[in-house]
């Protein structure tokens, strides 16, 4: 996830997505992660207290600063880099099952009242993006799920 100034997403030179000021959350979704752990990271990210405060600390959520998220999927989240010099894509979710999973945390987002953007499932994606800060954060899974 980054804050960002704006960002905008393209797929064959359309724009699939634009935001001002918010966050970019590039959503990969794992084998074994099921609907709860996309509703659970939505809640995070909408909670999550990234923005600045009067005195500049980073104290307000998505919400209260009145920014709005672009989604866009990232299956090499998912990839492992420990052997070799070729990414494996093993541990990426088969994409009949992630993209329900991708699509339930835009969802959840747009329930909780924020403005969403998205890309393109399984596209083919060009994503412009202004880091404010910069502030990149890797939201932690779900305290019921063990990392491997």
């Amino acid at each position: 996830m980054q804050r960002v100034s704006r960002a905008a997403v393209r797929v064959d030179g359309r724009t699939t997505g634009r935001i001002e000021r918010g966050l970019l959350a590039f959503v990969g979704v794992e084998r074994g992660d099921v609907e709860n752990d996309a509703t659970y990271l939505a809640d995070k990210t909408a909670e999550l207290r990234v923005f600045p405060d009067e005195q500049g600390r980073m104290n307000r959520s998505v919400v209260e600063a009145g920014g709005a998220v672009l989604v866009v999927s990232q299956f090499t989240l998912a990839a492992s880099t420990r052997r070799g010099l070729r990414p494996s894509f093993s541990r990426a979710e088969d994409a009949l099952i992630a993209a329900p999973l991708y699509e339930r945390f835009g969802e959840r987002l747009r329930e909780r009242g924020i403005t969403v953007a998205s890309g393109v499932f399984q596209a083919h994606m060009e994503v412009d993006l202004v880091n404010d800060g910069p502030v990149t954060l890797l939201l932690d899974p779900p305290p019921w799920r063990k990392t491997p």
